[in-house]
């Protein structure tokens, strides 16, 4: 008796009462049990039912398509668990006052202890098991949260205990990934005219599926950019005077201020990131003490294309 591995068009089970035809997934499996009769009398080999250890093959196939029919509900109620999970996070980022509450420590401690619960919940949802070769990693994100612990937090928080939010206002992070680089935009606005912009680079080395390597590469703090519409009037004759004496300024120290000031770090910082989560539209990462940093995408999210080869560093 030959086996009939190869010869079973590659489609759903259906069993009748001569024939057999089973899916791809289960062509190895089934044709470990099914075997061919003696030939017909037109020369066709027909299939017959066998059992193996008291169990028919007729039991076995049948088993088989109610696990493939009932595949697709369940990756169906895993998915819409997903997207549940997502909107449940984003709701209660709202609830808990945004990102303006939350850089000035005006979030209380159960609207804390809310969002991280519903980020433990969202993060053993993730779809994408190598979020660091994922071309959903790259693109242009906000942050809308941070944990307790994290070095931002702490920044903003002293930021604000020293100048009220009527002097100096964090009005959002932007972060931008691409070509291995990542540049952490902090916009900063002073006494609501004066807006400047605070540049981290810093380059990404690709160590595991997981987890990522941050080494920060150059400081850059931007010129400042004022809005005489919303300048106080009492600030207004100090700044026409401000303005009058740049432009008497040395040509090499008027470029270097239009062009900002630059810090060179040159990999002197560095830190371990853990990407615990990563769609088309949130992005979870934390770090080697476990605080969570949640960013949503800003531009349009990367087609569906197939995930590049993972290169890690040992």
């Amino acid at each position: 008796m030959a086996s009939v591995q190869g010869m079973v068009p590659a489609i759903y089970a259906v069993r009748t009462s001569r024939s057999l035809f089973y899916s791809a997934n289960s062509a190895s499996s089934i044709a470990s049990l099914v075997s061919v009769s003696a030939p017909r009398e037109n020369g066709r080999r027909g299939l017959v039912s066998r059992r193996f250890g008291g169990i028919s093959e007729t039991r076995v196939c049948r088993a088989m398509v109610q696990q493939a029919v009932q595949g697709a509900p369940a990756t169906y109620a895993k998915e819409m668990e997903r997207l549940s999970a997502k909107e449940s996070l984003l709701l209660a980022f709202k609830d808990s006052g945004g990102f303006e509450a939350l850089v000035t420590g005006k979030t209380t401690e159960m609207q804390n202890i809310d969002v991280n619960e519903r980020i433990t919940g969202l993060e053993r949802l993730n779809p994408t098991p190598r979020p660091t070769t994922s071309p959903y990693l790259e693109g242009q994100w906000k942050l809308d949260w941070f944990g307790t612990g994290n070095p931002g937090s702490l920044a903003a928080r002293f930021l604000f205990q020293i100048f009220p939010s009527a002097l100096a206002n964090l009005s959002k992070v932007d972060v931008v990934i691409k070509d291995s680089y990542a540049k952490l935009i902090v916009n900063l606005k002073l006494v609501n005219s004066v807006e400047s912009k605070i540049v981290l680079t810093s380059r990404l080395s690709v160590e595991g599926p997981l987890r990522l390597k941050e080494e920060y590469v150059e400081a850059v703090v931007e010129s400042p950019q004022v809005i005489e519409e919303s300048l106080p009037e009492q600030l207004k004759g100090a700044f026409g005077q401000a303005v009058n004496t740049a432009q008497q300024l040395p040509v090499p120290i008027k470029d270097a201020i239009s062009t900002g000031f630059r810090i060179p770090l040159n990999g002197s910082f560095q830190r371990m990131l853990m990407i615990s989560y990563l769609d088309e539209e949130i992005l979870i990462m934390r770090d080697t003490a476990g605080i969570p940093v949640v960013l949503t995408r800003l531009d349009p999210s990367p087609s569906s294309i197939p995930e590049p080869s993972p290169e890690y560093e040992s």
